[in-house]
């Protein structure tokens, strides 16, 4: 988690920025979800081919990922399969759609900040959380 405080001339600046943030954020959210479905096709007809040669073989398949290392905080998977792909991109999806919802209800939120007017010598500094506004402090300069 990314905090900062950021400078502002004017609450359009402000508008302006969370907008660009809300495009680039749909931008990746449509990569991945391309990505998703890429690999989610690949994990079925894997799944499927697993259970296949399992059956013929007469054994019981683990889903479960055996070759996942965890150090300190992080975990690293070895050889990763499908699977493991198709869980990493779900929860990056999950995460993206959030961060759009949460930018297009600070957006919204902002637009009583044009009812303001004229803003001379009115400096907006604005705190954000990962580029998202939680914070704004009105300084006269």
């Amino acid at each position: 988690m990314v905090i900062e405080i950021k400078e502002y001339e004017s609450a359009d600046d402000i508008a302006d920025t969370i907008d660009k943030e809300i495009s680039s954020t749909k931008s990746n959210l449509g990569d991945y979800l391309r990505r998703l479905d890429d690999i989610r096709a690949l994990a079925e007809k894997s799944k499927k081919v697993r259970e296949v040669v399992m059956k013929l073989a007469g054994k019981k398949g683990s889903t479960e990922s055996l070759g996942e290392v965890n150090v300190g905080k992080l975990n690293i998977v070895l050889d990763a399969n499908a699977f493991d792909e198709l869980t990493a991109i779900e929860e990056v999806v999950r995460s993206q759609q959030e961060r759009l919802l949460v930018l297009q209800k600070a957006r919204e939120a902002l637009k009583w900040l044009n009812q303001l007017g004229d803003t001379d010598g009115l400096k907006f500094m604005v705190m954000e959380n990962e580029g998202v506004p939680e914070r704004i402090l009105f300084k006269l300069s």
